[in-house]
């Protein structure tokens, strides 16, 4: 049996040779729901609908260099209170990620390798809504490296948050 810190000492021994990379090995469809609950009607024409779009990614360890990768995408549309379409995708990769320094490990995970998944799961997406009677919708290119900090800095406010709460006012 291997000690886990032995094996991380020797894979940073091993990439330090090695240049940075990454290989998608698989990539899937986790879950995709696409709803058009006011059809028909919400098929006429009514002018541009206020969307809604939400996006989050998250990574799973695999093995010692590989990472289920997960980007999970929703879009809500709709025009005053009427719902036109809901969508949600749960698209994942399995990736390899070789040669990257252990403390950039988890920016390089949910940074690098959603920012390859993205244009596979944007064209479902496109493919579901146009499916779904709509003109097709094109996500823009998210920024990866934002959402990342952003969600470092809530993280670090609730941790920040969380030994405040215990404390009697």
């Amino acid at each position: 049996m291997t000690d886990t810190n032995d094996a991380a000492a020797a894979g940073s021994a091993g990439q330090a040779n090695e240049a940075p990379g990454m290989k998608i090995l698989a990539q899937y469809i986790k879950d995709l729901s696409f709803e058009n609950p006011n059809a028909p009607h919400s098929l006429q024409p009514q002018g541009q609908p206020k969307l809604d779009v939400n996006v989050n990614v998250n990574a799973t360890p695999y093995n010692d260099s590989q990472f289920e990768v997960v980007l999970s995408l929703s879009a809500t549309a709709s025009n005053d209170n009427t719902t036109l379409f809901a969508v949600e995708l749960v698209y994942a990769g399995l990736m390899r990620v070789t040669g990257v320094p252990q403390e950039h490990l988890h920016p390089f995970v949910l940074i690098e390798c959603p920012r390859m998944l993205f244009p596979f799961a944007r064209n479902i997406l496109a493919d579901a809504t146009r499916n779904g009677g709509f003109p097709p919708l094109m996500l823009d290119p998210i920024d990866f490296a934002a959402l990342y900090r952003q969600n470092l800095a809530n993280a670090q406010a609730q941790a920040a948050a969380q030994p405040g709460q215990g404390q009697v006012n």
